[in-house]
């Protein structure tokens, strides 16, 4: 299992919830080997008022999870999967080969950190459900994961981020018709259509169109308007491949 981590909000039973997950292992999902969930919740101690960790509580999270991930390797017992903040709660998630050993494991940890108090358990998920369903992040979830790293890149090269500029994106379907329905749609959005492009993908082509409006590619303002496409797209069973733009500082 390779090591690569992504986080995002989400809501998680109306409340906001901080998600981190090793998305790593998204392909070799649900691993046989790995057949127990197990789980350490803590409480926190001084939540903000959303029920999210503060900054000045957030070391004492990285520390009992950096502790939790030694004794996990010090039994090897399992695999940590992911980490849920919300409601006052830290949650760290594992996949086990056995769970015989987790209450030891947890306890070897949390002995470090007497004054956050804890509970754990574990249980038989084969499907690796948790992961899947809750951990893993949806369509438009993991467009606004990469939203985020695209915007990250262009403040690093001196990008304010609130320039209008024309902003490009892809869209694909798998007939010309609906095509042809999507574009007479973004184009009522004020959207210019650049070109089509049909691509060949498994045996079948794909109908693409590549289209563009002026637009700021700040966080929330992207977020905002690739929500609004995919959900155009989606309503003619198309496919968003995303944006890009030029860099303006």
């Amino acid at each position: 299992m390779q090591e690569y981590w992504e986080s995002y909000m989400k809501p998680i039973d109306g409340k906001p919830a901080m998600v981190a997950f090793n998305a790593g292992v998204s392909d070799y999902a649900p691993d046989e080997e790995y057949m127990y969930l197990a789980f350490v919740k803590v409480v926190l101690h001084d939540p903000k008022e959303d029920g999210l960790v503060t900054q000045k509580e957030s070391d004492d999270v990285g520390f009992i999870e950096d502790r939790l991930e030694l004794e996990s390797l010090r039994y090897r017992s399992g695999k940590y999967i992911g980490r849920i903040i919300s409601d006052g709660y830290v949650n760290y998630i594992y996949y086990l080969k056995l769970d015989f050993e987790w209450k030891d494991t947890v306890a070897d940890a949390m002995k470090h950190f007497e004054n956050y108090s804890y509970e754990f358990g574990s249980r038989m998920d084969i499907e690796w459900d948790v992961y899947k369903k809750l951990l893993f992040p949806t369509v438009k979830e993991w467009q606004i994961i990469t939203n985020h790293h695209a915007c990250d890149k262009l403040k690093e090269q001196g990008d304010t981020l609130q320039v209008k500029r024309a902003i490009e994106h892809k869209v694909y379907f798998d007939n010309p018709d609906n095509r042809e329905k999507f574009i007479t749609l973004v184009e009522s959005k004020g959207f210019h259509k650049q070109k089509n492009m049909d691509v060949p993908f498994q045996n079948k082509t794909m109908y693409g169109v590549q289209f563009y409006r002026k637009d700021k590619p700040h966080y929330y303002e992207i977020d905002a308007l690739s929500m609004e496409i995919i959900n155009m797209s989606e309503s003619l069973s198309g496919l968003y491949d995303g944006w890009e733009c030029s860099l303006a500082k």
